[in-house]
C-alpha cells in the first residue's frame, strides 16, 4: 500500500474518533473523575489522568486555532499533567512548527500499518488458519478473562532491536483502559486457546470500513506458538467479512509486533511524532 494525504486523514480521523469515544464513555461512566474531552483541530483532545488515551491526536488535516490548543493545554496543566500529541508525519507540517513553538519536544515516534482487505489478501489469511490455535469472540461473561490475559502479556513485553517505548504503565492500569476499551461501540474482544487453554487476546473496532487492531497480546508460556499469528489472521479475516475494506495497526518502530504484521502482508504508511509538553 501506499499512503496518500487521503488516506492519511481517513486514518487519523479514525483514530480521533476512537480517543473521542474511550474519553467520553469513561466520562460518562466514572461522573466523578475529572475527564477532559475536547474535539480540536479537527482531532481530538483527552485527559484522563495517566492513561494511554491522554493525548492530542488527528491534528494536521484541518486548521488548528491557537485559543483552542491554549485552552487544551491550560486544562491539562491545571490537572498536573503534560501534553502529549501524536502528529502524522503526512499532516500539515506548520503544525509541528506551531508545536514545538509553543515548547513541544520530541520525545518518540510510532509507526502505522495498512493492509487492503482485498479479496485475495483475505484468501491468502484463510489458507493460514491451520486451526492449531482457536480464536473466538469473547463471550461477556470472558471479558475479565480477556482484561486479565492481556494485561498479563503487556506487563511482559518481548524485547527486541528497536528504541524503547515512550510510555510505560502497571497493569492495573492496563486493565482499566481494556474495561473502558471494550465498552466503546464497535470494539469487539477475542480469546485465543490453544487445546483448552487460554493463551492470548485481541480487540478490533470498525469505524466506517477501517478495521482498527489493538490490544493484542499472548501469556509468556505460550509465545512463539503461532498465537500471535492467529489472533491476526482470525481478526482481518472477520473483519473483512463484516464489510472492512483496509486493517491498520500502531507498533513500535522496530517491534515484534510490526515484524509480525508485515510477515501478514501489512505496509508501512507513516510514522507519528511523538511530542510533549510539560507544565511549567
Amino acid at each position: 500500500m501506499f499512503a496518500t494525504g487521503a488516506l492519511a486523514r481517513r486514518i487519523e480521523s479514525a483514530e480521533a474518533a476512537l480517543t473521542l469515544a474511550v474519553g467520553s464513555g469513561v466520562r460518562a461512566s466514572q461522573p466523578a473523575r475529572d475527564i477532559l474531552v475536547q474535539r480540536i483541530g479537527g482531532g481530538a483532545g483527552v485527559f484522563a489522568g495517566g492513561s494511554p488515551f491522554d493525548k492530542l491526536i488527528g491534528l494536521g488535516f484541518e486548521p488548528l486555532r491557537d485559543e483552542e490548543l491554549a485552552a487544551f493545554e491550560s486544562a491539562v496543566h491545571a490537572r498536573g499533567g503534560s501534553v502529549q500529541a501524536e502528529l502524522c508525519t503526512l499532516a500539515d507540517p506548520a503544525v509541528a512548527r506551531s508545536l514545538t513553538g509553543r515548547g513541544y519536544e520530541l520525545i518518540g515516534f510510532e509507526n502505522v500499518l495498512g493492509l487492503q482487505l482485498d479479496g485475495e489478501a483475505v484468501a491468502r489469511l484463510k489458507r493460514g488458519l491451520d486451526g492449531s490455535t482457536k480464536v473466538d469472540p469473547a463471550r461477556p461473561e470472558e471479558m475479565e478473562a480477556f482484561v486479565e490475559v492481556v494485561s498479563a502479556g503487556f506487563s511482559h513485553p518481548d524485547t527486541f532491536d528497536g528504541p524503547p517505548s515512550h510510555e510505560s504503565f502497571p497493569q492495573e492500569t492496563i486493565r482499566a483502559v481494556l474495561r473502558d476499551m471494550v465498552a466503546v461501540p464497535g470494539f469487539v474482544a477475542y480469546l485465543a486457546r490453544r487445546g483448552d487453554t487460554v493463551a492470548g487476546g485481541a480487540s478490533l473496532r470498525v469505524h466506517y470500513g477501517i478495521a482498527q487492531l489493538a490490544g493484542a497480546a499472548t501469556l509468556p508460556a505460550h509465545r512463539r506458538r503461532g498465537v500471535q499469528t492467529a489472533l491476526l489472521r482470525s481478526r482481518l479475516v472477520l473483519a473483512a467479512q463484516g464489510g472492512c475494506d483496509l486493517a491498520v495497526v500502531t507498533t513500535q518502530p522496530g517491534s515484534v509486533s510490526q515484524a509480525n504484521v508485515m510477515r501478514e502482508g501489512f505496509s508501512l504508511l507513516y510514522s507519528r511524532a511523538i511530542l510533549l509538553k510539560p507544565p511549567r
